[in-house]
């Protein structure tokens, strides 16, 4: 079996159902009364993510090592991991607006990995001295699959600033358990001992209580929109605490390998400073929710910069200065 050739097609069939599939989302969410659209949708992230798995494992077996060593390996390993986070946090919402936000993410990594790369950067080549390591599949998988994480948790959380079209919707139960919330003094609460007076509507969804203030609404939320947002700002808020720890476990792993590699634990290379100020903002993010009882808005404004602190981490770095992380990359 000729691997490289299997890679060429699978690279671009890949591209081709993603880009079917982020069509089939955007129809169901414009027309919600067809019934067979969200499965289709579904399928389709689910084909995408086995090609994707098969084209890693066919690098695999060509090049000899894990195929996380260039940047064409690392998009599609992204793409496999925001694919399999986005089949999760689906399962969960049974929400299909999940698949609007994603679908075109992972269609445009796609895109561009297969059909913008030159073939130079696609063909699989020798490692470099430095990435002869197991630590390349410890440390590398494990922050890619982090970005994956955070990213779908922070595109949630932009979905969520969407339906709900950027108003103060305040949000009680998700941060601090089923029926539970932190008043504005920070006292811990229950849903149920909470006695609801105008000027604030409320809604009840699973023993979780949603609140609007109608003082601050120039246009109100109907009650699908309001258990819509919940349910997004729920999943976001548990995606991004799975990704988290990733992220913690990926850079200690870094630092590990830096020691081994480089002698030293930490230089301050861009990647390793921008790994750090991407910790730091999902860190302010989850002591807010857990520590102050922060839902809705505010928290998903948070994790909508943290999408973009992100992309800068994993790419912009490597495209705008040289380090000790340039391997493979543009510069």
């Amino acid at each position: 079996m000729d691997l490289v050739a299997l890679q060429g097609v699978l690279d671009n069939f890949s591209f081709a159902v993603l880009f079917a599939t982020m069509l089939i989302y955007w129809t169901g969410a414009a027309f919600p009364q067809i019934p067979f659209l969200p499965a289709l949708g579904t399928a389709g992230m689910a084909i995408a993510n086995l090609c994707i798995a098969t084209l890693l494992g066919a690098r695999w077996l060509e090049a000899g090592y894990f195929p996380l060593s260039n940047l064409y390996e690392s998009l599609f390993f992204l793409t496999w991991g925001i694919t399999a986070i986005h089949l999760f946090a689906e399962n969960r919402s049974s929400s299909r607006l999940v698949g609007v936000v994603t679908a075109p993410v992972t269609m445009a990594i796609t895109a561009f990995a297969a059909l913008t790369l030159p073939d130079t950067m696609q063909a699989s080549a020798p490692l470099v001295p430095a990435l002869k390591s197991n630590w390349l599949m410890m440390h590398v998988s494990v922050m890619m699959l982090s970005y994956a994480t955070l990213m779908v948790g922070a595109l949630l959380a932009i979905a969520f600033l969407v339906v709900t079209r950027g108003q103060n919707v305040e949000l009680r139960g998700s941060s601090v358990g089923t029926g539970g919330y932190r008043d504005k003094a920070y006292r811990l609460n229950r849903a149920k001992d909470s006695q609801v007076t105008t000027p604030t509507m409320a809604m009840q969804t699973g023993g979780t209580a949603v609140l609007e203030s109608v003082a601050t609404q120039a246009v109100p939320l109907s009650p699908q929109r309001l258990s819509l947002a919940d349910t997004l700002d729920n999943i976001s808020y548990r995606v991004i605490g799975l990704g988290f720890p990733l992220l913690t476990i990926g850079i200690i792993a870094g630092a590990v390998w830096a020691n081994e590699a480089w002698g030293s634990y930490w230089s301050w290379d861009p990647k390793e400073t921008w790994a750090m100020i991407t910790w730091l903002v999902f860190a302010a993010y989850l002591h807010s929710r857990i520590t102050k009882g922060w839902q809705g808005r505010r928290p998903a404004l948070l994790a909508a910069a943290g999408f973009v602190v992100v992309w800068v981490c994993y790419l912009g770095v490597n495209l705008l200065g040289k380090g000790l992380h340039s391997y493979g990359w543009f510069l």
